[in-house]
């Protein structure tokens, strides 16, 4: 019946007036960790066996046509993930100018965060003999290093490596790190001599000096 002989506009559809199948594609492509059926169902308003059948359906239908991705239940969820036989691929594009990326400072700044952490930011500062506030952000917004609590004594914010940093470094662990002693034998008197040469600052500090004209290292 249309809208003409009924008098009554037509509203948008319910979400369980949407296609499954598409539905599901659409709140599978923007999840950013794996999406217990159970959710699904509430969020589509659909049984929860609908939702197993349909998403195995589409499982297979991805399958039999051959895409380069693939619908897989993992940790008790569903999410897309590329299909492994075109993991070269992926790789190439993920890694296509990534590598030389991080500049010398900052990988000195990781150094220090790697053999001292935890670490504040006024230490790693007081090691490497300038600031490095920014250095930092970027290191946080890489996800090579995260906040690990505040420091007792100070309250200024500790950080660490992050898994991430393992897997780009290769690690399995921060014990498979290499000894610093060979490349850096007088470690402790260098830090030391840095202390002396730094000027007085806390950039951890709540009422640091928002105008330290110190360099930041970008």
């Amino acid at each position: 019946m249309s809208e003409e002989t009924t008098g009554t506009p037509a509203g948008p559809p319910t979400v369980a007036d949407l296609d499954l199948g598409a539905a599901l594609e659409a709140v599978l492509m923007v999840v950013d960790e794996p999406a217990t059926e159970e959710h699904l169902a509430r969020i589509l308003e659909r049984p929860r066996r609908q939702i197993a059948d349909a998403l195995r359906a589409l499982a297979d239908e991805y399958t039999v046509q051959g895409r380069g991705f693939e619908l897989r239940l993992i940790a008790g969820g569903w999410r897309f993930y590329s299909r492994p036989a075109y993991a070269s691929a992926v790789e190439r594009f993920v890694l296509d100018g990534q590598q030389a990326r991080l500049t010398q400072a900052a990988l000195e700044t990781l150094a220090v965060v790697a053999y001292r952490q935890p670490v504040s930011r006024s230490r790693v500062s007081a090691v490497r003999g300038v600031n490095c506030d920014g250095v930092m952000r970027t290191l946080l917004q890489r996800g090579l290093v995260e906040e690990a609590g505040t420091e007792p004594e100070t309250g200024a914010i500790l950080y660490t490596t992050t898994n991430y940093f393992l897997e780009r470094m290769g690690l399995r662990g921060l014990d498979e790190l290499p000894e610093l002693a060979p490349f850096l034998p007088e470690a402790d008197a260098i830090e030391a001599e840095t202390l002396e040469g730094v000027p007085s600052f806390d950039p951890d500090a709540p009422d640091a000096d928002a105008d330290d004209t110190t360099t930041t290292e970008l």
